[in-house]
C-alpha cells in the first residue's frame, strides 16, 4: 500500500490579518503592529510562519529609533514604506534608504546594529 500526498496539502496557507487583528503597541515614537508573537504580544496561534519569527509594521517618529541593539543567527530585512531609514551596524555599515527600498542584514554568529528614522520631521 503506497502513501500519496497532493502538493497542495503540503502547502502552507496565507491568511490575512488587518493591522485591527495583530498586536499593537504605541510607544509614542514607535507605533507597531506585530503579526506573531512579539514582545509583549502572545498569540500561540501566530507564533511564527515556518522559519519566519517577525514581520511587524512600525511607524517611526521623526528621529528616533532603535538604538545599538544585538542579534545572532537571524536574517533580517526592512522594506521602507515611506521616509527614510538610517542603518547603522557592528561591521562599519553605514546607509540611508528611502521609500521603496531593502536593506539586508546577515546576523551570522551575532551583530549589533541600529534603525532610525532618518528624517528628524517625517
Amino acid at each position: 500500500m503506497s502513501k500519496t500526498s497532493t502538493a497542495a496539502s503540503k502547502r502552507p496557507s496565507i491568511v490575512v490579518r488587518p493591522s485591527g487583528e495583530r498586536g499593537h503597541a504605541n510607544h509614542g515614537w514607535l507605533d507597531t503592529y506585530h503579526t506573531f508573537s512579539f514582545a509583549g504580544y502572545h498569540d500561540s496561534r501566530y507564533d511564527s510562519y515556518g522559519p519566519l519569527r517577525v514581520i511587524n509594521e512600525d511607524k517611526v517618529a521623526g528621529g528616533r529609533g532603535f538604538g545599538m541593539h544585538p542579534h545572532a543567527n537571524f536574517e533580517i530585512f526592512s522594506y521602507i514604506i515611506s521616509g527614510k531609514l538610517q542603518h547603522n551596524d557592528s561591521m562599519g555599515n553605514e546607509e540611508v534608504i528611502g521609500r521603496g527600498g531593502v536593506q539586508f542584514t546577515s546576523a551570522g554568529k551575532g551583530i549589533f546594529h541600529s534603525e532610525f528614522n532618518a528624517d528628524p520631521k517625517e
